[in-house]
């Protein structure tokens, strides 16, 4: 099969736990790091899907590169290619379909619980989940939803945590996280956890049971990952 193209915006918001369930079924893909300065490929006959990962800075800031992604997206929903977004790529996917982003009435870091929607697109998506589910979340901005789009996730800081719309899956938490990169996020972000409010934890309130929580959230990933990957008519 023509491999996935990755792409990933800072160093330390990679594929994550992705990657892993991507190497367990040998699913072919190829990662494009434009914070290293790579060329976004601008074909997209020579691909099965397009999966963006997040990063630090604004789906409005004015950076060469986000708007040929937002292009690029526009054109890959026309041809009915796969799409796959996380927090800033949940945005670009947003942005690229219509939706606007704007800031969030409080920043959302750590681990919070999410909801399922009550709509058919939620149940097709996440019926094996249980109706509440903790993810990991760090953003101070979100999405709206595109025409057409429909909701399927929500939380009590953020009304837009994720929505689907044919084979696109556009979420603002993430769950490809691993305990690694909460460990490098957490370490690094500390500028971001002092806002005095429930929606941001603390170093220690985020390392708490980490294991325990990994394992749950890959768990979470799985079911969005397997759901997803049924679009591009692959084995799962």
């Amino acid at each position: 099969m023509k491999p996935l193209r990755i792409f990933r915006h800072f160093p330390t918001e990679g594929p994550g736990y992705l990657a892993h369930f991507l190497d367990q079924r040998n699913i072919p893909y190829e990662l494009i790091c434009i914070d290293a300065g790579e060329d976004i490929p601008s074909r997209l006959d020579d691909t099965s899907g397009l999966v963006f990962m997040g990063g630090p800075m604004s789906v409005n800031d004015d950076l060469p590169w986000i708007k040929q992604e937002l292009d690029l997206i526009r054109r890959a929903a026309e041809a009915g290619l796969p799409l796959l977004g996380h927090c800033l790529g949940g945005q670009l996917i947003s942005k690229a379909l219509g939706g606007s982003i704007t800031v969030n009435p409080v920043k959302e870091i750590g681990w919070h619980p999410v909801q399922h929607i009550k709509n058919e697109a939620a149940r097709d998506w996440l019926g094996e989940l249980p109706e509440h589910f903790e993810a990991f979340h760090w953003h101070g901005e979100t999405f709206t939803l595109p025409e057409g789009a429909a909701p399927i996730l929500t939380s009590r800081y953020c009304v837009q945590q994720g929505f689907v719309d044919g084979n696109i899956l556009a979420l603002q938490c993430h769950i490809e996280m691993t305990a690694e990169m909460v460990g490098v996020w957490a370490s690094t972000g500390g500028k971001e956890l002092v806002a005095d409010t429930q929606s941001v934890q603390s170093v220690a309130e985020m390392m708490q049971d980490l294991p325990a929580r990994i394992d749950a959230l890959h768990k979470v990933a799985e079911v969005f990952y397997t759901r997803w990957l049924r679009s591009l008519e692959l084995p799962v």
